[in-house]
């Protein structure tokens, strides 16, 4: 359960990374679609590492996608919406974006508040 407190984008990423829904949303004004991994905070904010796969961005999105670090602050518009679940295919360096890590889609990671 998710204490008070918590943002509605906060509730939104946690249903969509325990169910492995896509979400769509406007981000730094580009619309996005990308699936959250890890969800927690970072610096007292609200922050999730997704891996973009479609949408825009500031910088070319490479065709297979991208992990991206965002602030949910930042967020407008998000809906979750289905679709098959994307991920990056290796994890060469510890991801450094959440730094208190709440809920991480990897099932096998120990102690997640979020899945309490």
């Amino acid at each position: 359960m998710i204490r008070s407190g918590h943002s509605g984008l906060f509730q939104l990423f946690h249903r969509a990374i325990l169910n492995q829904h896509q979400i769509t949303c406007l981000y730094k004004g580009h619309h996005r679609e990308f699936s959250p991994h890890i969800l927690g905070h970072t610096g007292g904010r609200e922050v999730a590492l997704v891996y973009q796969f479609d949408g825009g961005s500031s910088r070319k999105l490479p065709t297979k996608g991208e992990w991206r670090c965002i602030y949910l602050s930042e967020i407008e518009d998000a809906k979750i919406q289905g679709g098959r679940w994307h991920t990056g295919s290796s994890h060469r360096k510890s991801q450094r974006c959440v730094a208190s890590v709440y809920v991480d889609v990897n099932i096998s990671v120990p102690n997640q508040p979020g899945r309490r």
